[in-house]
């Protein structure tokens, strides 16, 4: 009787791969970060940004959604702690050289916490924004709370802040793309891997940050790849498969997304994914 072979992947035992920080953010900024622009437009429509607004925005990431901000005229100040990466590349799109003429002033960007920066000089800012998506990852929300409450001294009373998410998985195409990360990352019982957005995610968050609700939105955010090669580096950007890497291996988490992405992939080589996203509007008391 000839033996049958089991493959098993065992939870990665040697050294962890060295992650190339500074691709991950290229990644992030050429590739991903688009995808959300759907989701500032909406929310800079809704709330009237322009030349009187002063906007602080946390976790600011590579900056795009400053740089729209921005470009409609008003004052941008970002935080974005323990990505310095991320960080360079929106100091590289918000210079002043390579802003032109497109938005007046100067941007202000902190490697920090709220407690790290000032308030401005004029006045406190007239807006917050939270635009990384909260609810998909065990545990992220806990931080951006206490970031929140940190921010409310730095504004005035009825300051509009806004929070985003993922909307229902069963809107959101990516969803299933993502599972692949919670089911490689069980191994380490599913630290820091995704998971399914849950309806009052947003709610939950303001409300520890003392925060009122004062509205919310859905906007269509289909993430739109070249290829599927584009398409793994960008989703990889995410830093959601990170556990799965180190419970396996890039090579098997590679494998598995491209496997996950093939219903999406197009007949001209494209990859289309609809999704939605959620946005919350709450004040500060």
């Amino acid at each position: 009787m000839t033996p049958t072979l089991v493959r098993q992947h065992l939870p990665h035992s040697g050294a962890r791969p060295r992650i190339d920080q500074w691709a991950r953010a290229r990644d992030w900024a050429e590739i991903q970060e688009r995808m959300l622009v759907p989701l500032y437009e909406a929310v800079y429509e809704r709330l009237e940004v322009g030349p009187s607004t002063r906007l602080l925005g946390l976790g600011c990431g590579s900056g795009l959604a400053l740089l729209m901000a921005a470009s409609r005229g008003a004052s941008v100040t970002g935080l974005q702690a323990h990505a310095p990466e991320r960080l360079a590349l929106a100091r590289e799109r918000l210079s002043t050289e390579a802003r032109g003429a497109r938005a007046p002033g100067d941007a202000r960007l902190t490697d920090g916490e709220p407690a790290d920066i000032g308030r401005p000089a004029e006045a406190g800012y007239n807006l917050v924004t939270a635009f990384e998506p909260v609810g998909c990852v065990a545990g992220d929300s806990e931080g951006l709370a206490g970031a929140l409450a940190a921010a409310v001294p730095l504004v005035g009373s009825g300051t509009p802040v806004v929070l985003a998410g993922w909307g229902p998985p069963e809107r959101c195409a990516t969803s299933s793309v993502l599972r692949v990360a919670t089911k490689l990352a069980d191994r380490l019982r599913g630290q820091g891997s995704w998971r399914p957005a849950l309806r009052d995610d947003l709610e939950d968050v303001a409300e520890r940050a003392g925060l009122r609700p004062d509205g919310s939105g859905r906007v269509a955010c289909p993430f739109g790849y070249a290829d599927t090669d584009n398409a793994v580096r960008g989703l990889l950007s995410t830093g959601f498969f990170d556990a799965a890497v180190a419970a396996t291996d890039r090579v098997q988490v590679d494998k598995e997304v491209r496997e996950a992405l093939h219903p999406y992939a197009r007949r001209d080589g494209t990859v289309w994914m609809p999704n939605v996203f959620r946005y919350l509007i709450a004040r500060t008391a």
